[in-house]
């Protein structure tokens, strides 16, 4: 089985307590229904910069700036795509880039 990085852009968080719980109840559950294939939930990011190649250093994380990250195993990129799609992320207005952990 492979390793994925589920990359998080975006999203919002809800304003009342109540909103905010919730979510955080989504969150958890999503995440536990992954079983042992969570191999690590990962965090939300807070401020970022952004190094270019030429040594330039910008402020924000560029035009899609990563919010957070989760580290999962799958039996393939599409069986990660599934999981993905059910990520309360989504539902708040975010996307999620995944990508294969490649083995070196």
């Amino acid at each position: 089985m492979a390793k994925y990085v589920f990359v998080y852009h975006g999203g919002s968080m809800p304003e009342t307590e109540a909103g905010q719980a919730e979510l955080m109840q989504a969150w958890s559950e999503w995440l536990g229904s992954a079983g042992d294939k969570l191999v690590d939930g990962g965090n939300p990011i807070g401020a970022s910069k952004t190094i270019g190649s030429d040594g330039s250093v910008g402020d924000g994380g560029g035009a899609n700036p990563v919010t957070g990250y989760s580290l999962l195993t799958a039996d393939s990129l599409d069986d990660a795509v599934a999981f993905a799609k059910a990520s309360p992320h989504l539902g708040s207005g975010g996307t999620i880039e995944i990508g294969e952990a490649v083995e070196m």
